[in-house]
């Protein structure tokens, strides 16, 4: 039986050891609710989770096995077994089931569990990425010297042997790109929060605040596709030969810069506009009270309160911006070096990852296994943005009543 149909049928004897608690309770008690420790439908879901849960971790594991190649051959024996334990289970609680019994209580000690297991899921899905990084990234080591990879500032990978995976390039590509795009999204940002929590009515923020979020909601590939078919070639009539005579095609470390700031407004604008709007009306009160007008309030009473929070909302946008790929790899072009020229041409940490593991590729080899250094670099850095970030609004925050 294949593992869809015996979920199936793990989910029918579910269903049924439902019912079966549920009436076996009530005809133990005669009919009279009052007879119950809990209520009927409490000894319905201890029989169907007693049944059920067990039963779908066994099946977890036999597909989790059959998926890496440990257990092979036919599925009669382990679609036995889960079946098998299912029923068993259900007939055990259905024999525990009766008016004294506390299934109020026995339901949500399972609740309770199943909670703290999937915390553990998300936690152990988290620790199991972060040591894969590191296990690879520790078996690049072996293979290239550290040195020349974090202060290399060449980057040249080839398959064939005498590769050259120097970070510094692809750490600049990624630092200047995000620069720009904070640069256009952080002022943009701000003050649409500061618009929309100050100056616009209700009317209007109701209409505005929710189009601006719809930004957030358009996937990258999207955002990539408008850098390369409408900013760059954009950008390329102004700055290109015909022009400025600076950028010679349409990707470059602008045209990425620019399409990802317009991603990160929404971000820093939905992050403020919380903020600012925690700020206790009574200051101000306070503040046009003593005769400050709307914008010296703003200036001197509303920013500097909520000025931590708006410091965390770039901090996060910034490392959103540093993880970002499809934008950088369809405006920023694929060419690694150290410019001080927004209109050339650069790559990111993100894009190389992506082409290091694109193709056929040996997990042996050093150009392979850079990806996951690259990556570790990178989780690094985002890591240490987004603790930076919580410091800042923890130790700065000002509690208000």
């Amino acid at each position: 039986m294949p593992a869809q149909w015996t979920l199936i049928a793990v989910l029918a004897i579910a269903v049924a050891g439902y019912f079966l608690g549920r009436s076996r309770a009530l005809s133990g008690a005669g009919g009279d609710i009052r007879q119950l420790h809990s209520l009927p439908g409490y000894y319905g879901y201890n029989v169907a989770l007693t049944g059920l849960v067990p039963a779908l971790l066994v099946l977890g594991v036999w597909s989790f096995l059959r998926m890496r190649g440990v257990m092979a051959g036919g599925t009669l024996l382990p679609t036995l077994l889960i079946l098998a334990v299912s029923l068993g289970l259900t007939f055990l609680a259905l024999s525990r089931t009766g008016p004294a019994f506390r299934a109020r209580n026995a339901v949500e000690r399972g609740i309770l569990w199943l909670l703290i297991g999937a915390a553990s899921i998300a936690i152990l899905t988290t620790l199991g990425i972060v040591l894969s990084l590191i296990f690879n990234t520790v078996e690049f080591f072996r293979l290239y010297p550290a040195a020349d990879f974090f202060f290399g500032t060449v980057w040249q990978p080839s398959f064939g042997g005498g590769s050259s995976l120097g970070i510094l390039p692809l750490l600049w590509g990624t630092l200047y790109i995000s620069a720009i795009a904070l640069a256009v999204a952080v002022p943009i940002g701000l003050f649409a929060a500061f618009y929309l929590s100050e100056y616009a009515g209700p009317k209007f923020r109701a209409i505005a605040k929710p189009l601006l979020e719809v930004l957030a909601g358009i996937p990258t590939i999207v955002y990539g596709l408008f850098a390369l078919l409408t900013v760059g070639p954009l950008l390329l009539t102004v700055f290109g030969p015909d022009g400025a005579g600076w950028m010679q095609g349409g990707t470059a470390v602008m045209t990425a810069g620019l399409v990802m700031g317009i991603m990160l407004i929404p971000f820093v604008s939905s992050l403020s506009d919380d903020i600012i709007n925690a700020v206790p009306q009574a200051m101000r009160d306070g503040s046009l009270g003593l005769g400050a007008t709307k914008s010296e309030t703003v200036r001197h009473v509303v920013l500097p309160a909520a000025l931590p929070g708006i410091v965390g909302a770039i901090l996060l946008a910034a490392s959103r911006a540093i993880g970002e790929t499809m934008i950088v790899v369809l405006g920023a072009g694929a060419a690694a070096r150290l410019s001080l020229n927004p209109f050339d041409a650069m790559t990111t940490v993100t894009a190389k990852i992506v082409s290091q593991l694109t193709g056929d590729s040996d997990f042996s080899s050093p150009e392979a296994l850079v990806a996951f250094s690259l990556g570790m670099t990178l989780f690094v850095i985002t890591l240490g943005l987004n603790v930076l970030a919580l410091y800042i609004v923890r130790k700065y925050r000002e509690q208000y009543e």
